[in-house]
């Protein structure tokens, strides 16, 4: 009888150890995974228009992982250089005025180009604040992302009911890479100090991971909207 406790404390133990393993090595080879998968993509797609003489693969016995990569990153970065002179500039703009006749294609590049040129050229406050609205009935809080003022005819319309309105981005959990836009009055927003990495995190770990938070001037409510 005395021996029971002993067999379920060894197997307590046991099972503690292998989930603290698991917490330790889980994230490590997720991270290896995923890092090897991007790298294999990359060169699926880059390797193939490399010439035979240049690919180090055609004089080596072994695959060099991440030489498409390489590359790419090379080429972009020779672009981006070329693009900024006048030479540069007028192919580009030879190129888009290209595109730019194609009815179908002309509407998918302004797109594309429009958010990529919101996301890696605006430095402003876009996605850069986390903030919490009621959603989807009053007393329950859904965390969004700040995006950017609302502008152009949207930002007329909804002024006239005489809110000053701001476009949010509300992913869902488990995976936030969709969600809605919602255009929502200043002041119903509640800013978080989080950032928008720890906010990625909480939505990832379906709340399990929380953020740490010291309040200002010992307070535990929210941070009213700050311009």
């Amino acid at each position: 009888m005395n021996d029971i406790p002993e067999r379920i404390s060894l197997a307590t133990r046991l099972r503690n150890n292998f989930l603290t393993g698991l917490i330790i090595c889980a994230p490590v080879a997720i991270t290896i995974w995923l890092t090897l998968s991007f790298i294999r993509w990359a060169d699926s797609w880059v390797k193939p228009y490399i010439p035979t003489r240049y690919n180090p693969e055609s004089y080596l016995k072994f695959a060099v992982p991440g030489f498409g990569l390489l590359i790419a990153v090379i080429i972009i970065t020779m672009i981006g250089f070329l693009g900024k002179n006048l030479i540069g500039r007028s192919i580009v703009g030879f190129g888009e005025s290209i595109l730019h006749r194609m009815p179908l294609v002309r509407t998918l590049y302004k797109s594309l180009k429009q958010i990529f040129e919101s996301v890696l050229k605006d430095q402003s406050s876009s996605f850069k604040k986390v903030g919490l609205i009621e959603f989807p009935s009053p007393g329950m809080w859904a965390l969004v992302f700040i995006a950017t003022d609302a502008k152009g005819e949207i930002a007329a319309r909804l002024n006239e009911a005489g809110a000053e309105m701001v476009a949010v981005f509300m992913p869902p959990t488990p995976v936030p890479t969709a969600g809605f836009l919602m255009f929502v009055p200043r002041d119903r927003i509640k800013l978080l100090e989080m950032t928008p990495e720890e906010a990625a995190k909480l939505l990832i770990s379906g709340g399990l991971v929380m953020p740490d938070y010291q309040p200002r001037d010992g307070s535990n409510a929210f941070p009213l909207w700050q311009p």
